[in-house]
């Protein structure tokens, strides 16, 4: 029996009466809720797995729970007004029982042994979102954000960066008919204008000063957006709400396996399986693409693309924890083994898995904009997956031209700077190129300062040796100067399954 002085409750051996009695005790008799409620409890195996839903206040918590029922003592149940979990310990069992405004603590929490839990890497997570930065204008002098800032009424502003303290930033607010820039610096990791407020990001640093001036001139009421190219952010907390952090003391670090955009990437041990780390270099900026690419990675799920585990935040590093693909990168896999073992059949697998990946990418509306071998990962038992979403972006955006790969990207990429699921659809075209020449790097007698003029031209690498003509007229086609004409990954999947299916 549950008592109201938070005794233990009945010690039954049946999980099905522990279950019901604990609910209709303690909840329907001590917090009366007057919406509805259901309960749906299966066992399978000796593992339950129950769940829970109220709707009260607009409330909806789900709980759900695992664990191994061997004997009476690990039956037990106990009632507690505190939250003994933290939200980074995904695999704690805790259920919140009444409505927020309730004035009196409703918390409940099943007490088991965490090593009789049954973690798993396929427990759902919320997807984490990118938080747009409309106010931020990026690199422009102090004579510019005035002159934008038109007409000057209290509280419009902008955000730039700070030209005499280079990586800092400049707040930029309208009072008075004049323009008051503040210094937003970093410090201990965190932004600060007055290095009493703190805050992880510029988001939450504008939302702060928007819904109050706390010493500054006035208070934000309405933000001047950038044209063109907008600039994002990401919330360390989305990601610790949202049930993606792993703790650093989970992970027990081996040898190094490779070098990514941001830093190295290590091999670990996570919760008894082989994970790969992705470790970032110490950089406020690089931070924010880092976590733009784990927010992404959120969102997707498919067989043929490299899954997200979670991200660590260290006090010193944030790191991307991922699914480890034993045999590598598929450019490394190529020109180690060969043509003595990559038979035709590996190279169809290879062509049709990383097919199948992108054009899920391109049912999401996603464009990878780095598609190349070296981008393709290997799994033990031989399945390709697309990895590096590093540069991925919303379909049908423009970029700033930085470092991009010529000879993997389609001509109207690398002349306008416009990215699209064509433009991957060219860049997947070299990619079978490489694929069937064994790694080789693509236009081998042609110059890199040359490469552009010649593909403006029409050029088109020649089949590679063996190459069946079904995947070099793919290639062609992927290789169109027009975009529209390029076929979609929906239909060069199919084509692509269609010889697999034939090929020995």
């Amino acid at each position: 029996m549950v008592e109201a002085s938070h005794q233990t409750v009945c010690q039954s051996s049946n999980p099905r009466l522990l279950v019901r009695g604990l609910l209709r005790r303690s909840l329907a008799a001590k917090y009366r809720l007057q919406g509805g409620f259901c309960l749906l409890l299966d066992v399978f195996a000796n593992r339950l797995r129950f769940l829970v839903e109220f709707s009260k206040a607009h409330l909806r918590f789900i709980f759900s729970a695992q664990s191994s029922l061997q004997s009476r003592s690990e039956d037990k149940l106990m009632m507690n007004h505190t939250l003994q979990a933290t939200l980074t310990q995904r695999y704690q069992p805790v259920a919140v029982c009444g409505p927020l405004d309730s004035k009196e603590p409703a918390w409940i929490m099943p007490v088991m042994e965490s090593d009789k839990l049954s973690p798993t890497f396929h427990q759902a997570k919320a997807e984490v979102k990118l938080s747009a930065m409309p106010w931020f204008h990026g690199k422009i002098s102090r004579e510019m954000a005035e002159t934008l800032l038109n007409p000057r009424t209290d509280g419009l502003f902008l955000v730039r960066e700070s030209t005499n303290f280079p990586g800092d930033y400049t707040l930029c607010v309208c009072f008075q008919n004049k323009v008051e820039h503040y210094r937003v610096k970093y410090k201990d990791n965190q932004l600060t204008i007055d290095d009493e407020e703190f805050f992880e990001t510029l988001a939450q640093l504008v939302e702060h000063y928007e819904e109050d001036a706390d010493g500054l001139c006035t208070q934000l009421t309405k933000s001047l957006p950038k044209q063109g190219k907008q600039d994002f952010c990401v919330d360390t907390k989305k990601f610790i709400e949202a049930g993606w952090v792993i703790q650093e003391h989970e992970l027990e670090y081996k040898e190094p396996i490779g070098k990514g955009e941001f830093g190295d990437v290590l091999l670990a041990i996570f919760r008894g399986e082989k994970v790969a780390v992705k470790m970032l270099k110490d950089s406020s900026e690089a931070a924010q693409k880092f976590l733009a690419e784990a927010s992404l990675m959120t969102s997707l799920t498919h067989e043929n693309l490299v899954k997200l585990l979670g991200v660590v935040f260290d006090k010193t590093h944030i790191s991307l924890v991922t699914e480890y693909m034993g045999k590598g990168s598929l450019v490394d896999y190529l020109r180690s083994r060969g043509r003595q073992h990559v038979t035709k059949k590996h190279q169809i697998n290879f062509a049709s898995d990383t097919s199948s990946g992108m054009e899920y990418l391109e049912r999401r509306k996603v464009v990878h904009r780095d598609l190349a071998a070296r981008n393709v990962l290997i799994s033990e038992s031989g399945v390709a997956k697309v990895a590096d979403f590093g540069l991925a972006r919303e379909e049908n955006f423009q970029l700033d031209c930085g470092k991009l790969p010529i000879k993997w990207t389609a001509p109207e990429a690398l002349k306008q700077a416009i990215f699209s699921n064509k433009s991957d659809m060219w860049s997947f075209g070299i990619l079978l190129w490489e694929i069937y020449s064994f790694g080789r790097v693509p236009y081998p007698r042609i110059p890199l300062a040359d490469v552009v003029k010649h593909v403006e031209k029409g050029y088109k690498m020649e089949a590679p040796e063996g190459c069946p003509p079904e995947v070099y007229e793919i290639m062609r086609q992927a290789w169109d100067l027009h975009p529209d004409k390029r076929p979609s990954f929906k239909d060069v999947k199919i084509k692509l399954m269609q010889l697999r299916s034939i090929t020995i």
